[in-house]
């Protein structure tokens, strides 16, 4: 009886260890998947030099044509994000907030935009605390000259 204690102990332990290393694999991935979206974000803001139809995803523009295809590639749709305060969100086509962003204007013709993407991991427990701001990515654009 005595050596059956000690294999449901191993097993238990094996259990515990693989539960915890797939957690983490499982979070790296999203947390890349954030990472890159607000990167692309950022260059697609730079590249066409703060154009409103970056921040409305529902044109047909080809900044928002842009980052909508590469949210769609990477699989990148965050559940349950709101925006901090003096955020503006952005949304898809499915009304789900894709960034956020936030105009900072340095001189009268420079602005610099701070984009914010949520790390998305739909575990229940872990949803609630997930809207921590410790769980979102910041970014800030170039200076743009207008």
């Amino acid at each position: 009886m005595k050596d059956a204690f000690g294999g449901i102990m191993n097993i238990m332990l094996i259990t515990v260890f693989l539960v915890i290393v797939s957690g983490i694999l499982g979070f790296i991935v999203c947390y890349s998947k954030a990472f890159r979206m607000k990167n692309i974000v950022i260059s697609n803001i730079e590249r066409y030099e703060g154009s409103q139809s970056c921040f409305k995803l529902s044109d047909n523009s080809a900044c928002s044509k842009r980052i909508m295809e590469f949210a769609k590639g990477i699989g990148y749709s965050p559940s349950g994000f709101h925006c901090d305060d003096g955020y503006k969100e952005v949304q898809n086509s499915e009304g789900r907030v894709i960034f956020c962003y936030t105009a900072n204007t340095t001189e009268n013709r420079h602005v610099v935009y701070s984009v914010l993407t949520k790390v998305d991991i739909n575990i229940p427990i872990i949803d609630k605390i997930m809207g921590m701001p410790f769980f979102q990515i910041k970014g800030d654009t170039r200076v743009i000259n207008r």
